[in-house]
């Protein structure tokens, strides 16, 4: 029998990461990412909030790239931890163990929906946004064409 674990997410982080380290000196961050669920036609849509591990240098690369709101696109293991909380009550925990993150948006689609920090006047975006002008018009000339 063949063992397989691979989970695959996208969506956008809730909170801020923050890069920490172990006492053996390693970099780890936790994150939730909200995933909306398919909805049917006329449906609102529903957020799974779905926990993130990463370890070393995928954890530097989410602190110094992703913040609230980024999307995110995340390839990794799902692992459960379980404990006995103060009441003495088992609980479980299930996360994914990023082992690959990938940007889901492109630098553009980020400045647009986090305030534009990449094109800071309107000025900007809106010559960003314009098309181009430079073309020239054609003579319809039906005759002149071989076929």
């Amino acid at each position: 029998m063949l063992n397989f674990n691979k989970a695959m997410i996208s969506g956008r982080i809730t909170r801020d990461p923050e890069l920490k380290t172990t006492t053996s000196g390693l970099s780890v961050t936790s994150f939730s990412v909200a995933v909306n669920r398919r909805a049917r036609s006329g449906e609102q849509s529903v957020a799974d909030f779905i926990n993130v591990v990463a370890w070393r240098n995928t954890a530097e690369f989410v602190c110094k790239y992703f913040k609230k709101g980024s999307g995110i696109f995340v390839v990794g293991q799902l692992q459960s931890r379980s404990w006995t909380d103060s009441n003495n009550q088992n609980r479980v925990n299930w996360e994914i163990i990023a082992d690959e993150v990938y940007f889901a948006e492109s630098k553009r689609d980020s400045a647009e929906s986090n305030g534009s920090e990449f094109m800071n006047t309107p000025a900007e975006r809106k010559e960003a946004a314009a098309p181009a002008v430079d073309f020239q018009e054609l003579i319809d000339d039906d005759d002149k064409l071989p076929f």
